[in-house]
Formats: structure tokens, C-alpha cells, sequence
């Protein structure tokens, strides 16, 4: 079974008119390029069209337009997914949309994507509201999905909280964003929140920003001693275990984010382990054709045993919930 874990929606009730052909592109507050919207983001129909053509079974649904969002357009986004389930059986896979730092509200929400929806995880953003992911603050979210058996998706953030020197070339979406991810994982990692809940399964997206190439570097600066900074509380902090550890066994990345470039996936494969990769392609953002998603598809699968792992082989790794509320009988 072929599941694509990034996979994007915008309800159509979300825009004034039809979009026809046109692609409109949002700017955010700092006047950097943020998301282009258009018509295949609500054409279920070419969604599946598209997924039939690439064979790809079913797509886990997110939507840029509920990432960290309110409570109301929470709600409205998790039931549009969970009537795109419906509408077209065994092809999508919702995901709950829920404000991290939104409180009991919040958390209320997420018990009833999980409980009534069956929905396996929830999409959050790598950085938000001016805080990081490693702040406090997000700690009873992270154990409010791990006590529901959540996996929580680290998407892009859609805004940088300090976007200046991405102010210029349309870097933000380009580079900021891949930057934001880098940094997501080793904050999580190195303030110990997987530590502090055991449990947890994290989804980063973009193979963590493209963190592979990074980790040379990274690794080095883990060893406090030799760089001065032990005893330091914001430099010198290390989790429990090898860094390693938790890219191999707590943390699941996925194929997106790179266009459809075969190259950056086999760059990731020379530091990440084929058995922590899932498949992805961002559609209908950085791919919107039926044949891209089609020779990606194709180009992975040309990789071999690691292919197809990453294709099908590791879809148990973030299902795991949603087969275990079906077999309870959820709706």
C-alpha cells in the first residue's frame, strides 16, 4: 500500500469564487511570498485522477489553511477532511488540525479527530506565534497527542517567525523554511522531548529540511567539551541518548519538499536509514502534474529495496492508530 503523508487541500468554501486557471499568491505580514492557491487544491476528483495515474493508494490530508489555525477554522477543516474520507472511500486519510498552544479547546478538538474521526495524527507548523518548537509551552501538547497515540506532522512553517534575512529572491519558501526544519529536529531532540514522553512519534517533513548534509556538522557541535559550551543551559543542553538515536528511532521523515528530485532523496540516504523514510510528495504545491507524481513514484521505486520500503514498507510506522481505532469499530 502506497500512502502519500503530504498530501494538501484547501476546502473550496475557503474562496470567494472559483479559481478557474488562475494561481493567486499570498504574501505574508513581512511581504514574503507565503502559499499559492488555485483550483487543485479543492479538486478532489484530479486528486484522484492523479493518484490512480502514479498508484498511489491513499493520501493523508492536510491543509496549509488549518495549520495552527483557530479553533473555528480547525474544526471546519477537520470536517471538511473527514467528509473527503467519506466522499471518496479509502483514498484519503485525514489529518486533525489543531492549534498546539490552543489549551483544553484545542485539546478537546484533537480528542475528537482521534476518538470519532480515527483521524492517525495531527499536523502542526515548525514554528509559530513567535516561539519554537522546543518551547515549554508546547510540552502538554506533545503529551496530549501522545496519551491519544497520535503522531504529530512538523510541517514547514507557512510564516518564519523572524523572516529578515529571507526578505529578498523568495527565499522564505525556498531556503527559510528547510532552515526551520533543521533547526525543529535538533531542538527537539536536544530539549529532550522525546525524553519526556516516550511514546511520541514525530513526522518531519522535507527529510527534516534536508538535514542528511548537516549532520557532519551537527554531530561535531554535540560534543560540549571540545566546543566550551557545557554548563551552559541554552548551548550546552544534550538529550539522554546519541543524536543518532532519535533520527533511527524516534523520529520519521518524508520525501517531500525537494520538487520531485530524485537527488535530494538519495543525498538523505546516505545518513538517514531507508526504514524512517515515508513517502510524500507535497502535491498539489511543489508537484501539480499527474506525470511528475507519476515518475517520482517510478524513480523511487528504481532505488531498489530502500524504494520500495520507502514507498509501502513503512507506512505501518505512522498508521499505527488509525488501524487500532478502525478495528474498535470507530465510524
Amino acid at each position: 500500500m502506497i500512502v502519500d503523508f503530504q498530501h494538501h487541500f484547501t476546502p473550496r468554501e475557503l474562496f470567494k469564487d472559483d479559481l478557474g486557471n488562475r494561481r493567486i499568491l499570498q504574501y505574508d505580514e513581512s511581504g514574503a511570498p507565503s502559499y499559492t492557491s488555485h483550483s487543485l487544491l479543492y479538486d478532489l476528483d484530479e486528486h484522484v485522477r492523479m493518484m490512480d495515474l502514479a498508484g498511489i493508494d491513499a493520501a493523508f490530508l492536510t491543509s496549509g489553511a488549518g495549520m495552527c489555525a483557530d479553533i473555528e477554522r480547525s474544526r471546519f477543516i477537520n470536517n471538511k477532511a473527514k467528509e473527503a474520507e467519506r466522499n471518496y472511500s479509502g483514498r484519503f486519510i485525514g489529518a486533525a488540525h489543531v492549534h498546539p498552544l490552543g489549551g483544553q479547546e484545542a485539546f478537546r478538538e484533537l480528542a475528537r479527530c482521534s476518538v470519532e474521526f480515527g483521524f492517525p495524527g495531527v499536523v502542526i507548523t515548525s514554528e509559530t506565534d513567535g516561539l519554537f518548537i522546543d518551547a515549554p509551552e508546547f510540552d502538554p501538547f506533545w503529551a496530549e497527542a501522545s496519551r491519544l497515540g497520535m503522531f504529530v506532522f512538523v510541517h514547514p512553517a507557512l510564516k518564519l517567525n523572524y523572516p529578515q534575512q529571507f526578505d529578498r529572491y523568495d527565499t522564505a519558501r525556498s531556503v527559510g523554511r528547510e532552515f526551520s526544519l533543521i533547526m525543529a529536529t535538533i531542538r527537539l531532540i536536544n530539549s529532550g522531548v522525546f525524553d519526556r514522553h516516550p511514546n511520541l512519534t514525530i513526522h518531519m517533513a522535507h527529510l527534516s529540511g534536508g538535514i542528511a548534509s548537516m549532520l557532519g556538522r551537527v554531530r561535531s557541535y554535540q560534543d560540549k567539551a571540545f566546543w566550551g559550551t557545557v554548563g551552559n543551559p541554552a548551548h550546552g543542553a544534550l538529550p539522554q541518548k546519541d543524536f543518532d538515536h532519535y533520527l533511527r528511532e524516534r523520529l520519521v521523515f518524508d520525501t517531500a519538499g525537494f520538487c520531485g528530485a530524485i537527488g535530494s532523496l538519495k543525498t538523505a540516504l546516505v545518513e538517514l536509514p531507508p526504514s524512517r523514510i515515508v513517502f510524500a510528495t507535497d502535491y498539489p504545491q511543489e508537484i501539480r502534474t499527474r506525470k511528475a507524481v507519476r515518475d517520482f513514484v517510478e524513480e523511487i521505486r528504481a532505488l531498489g529495496a530502500a524504494g520500495e520500503q520507502i514507498l509501502s514498507g513503512n507506512v505501518g510506522k505512522l498508521l499505527r492508530h488509525r488501524a487500532s481505532v478502525e478495528a474498535a469499530g470507530a465510524p
